[in-house]
């Protein structure tokens, strides 16, 4: 991903309506981002594209999804601990 674009998924991961999401995402992009696997990495940016409110059920379990490379992103957004 070049810099124009990491900087615009910095945003939309830094910006949301819920600090959690703004805490979580953003410790996301910083140390776990890097390593994704491409497919990964488009996976989590579909997931960033998300309201709080349809990612939020997803990330606390009370959702499932559908994509089953989502859903990879998805279980390492939910062993991120903020610091």
């Amino acid at each position: 991903m070049d810099r124009e674009n990491l900087n615009r998924l910095r945003w939309r991961c830094t910006r949301r309506a819920m600090l959690e999401m703004d805490l979580l995402l953003g410790e996301f992009l910083d140390r776990i981002f890097p390593m994704l696997e491409p497919e990964q990495a488009d996976a989590f940016v579909t997931l960033a594209d998300m309201e709080d409110l349809e990612l939020w059920p997803l990330i606390n379990g009370s959702r499932q999804c559908s994509d089953a490379v989502q859903a990879e992103v998805v279980a390492l957004l939910r062993n991120v601990r903020v610091k």
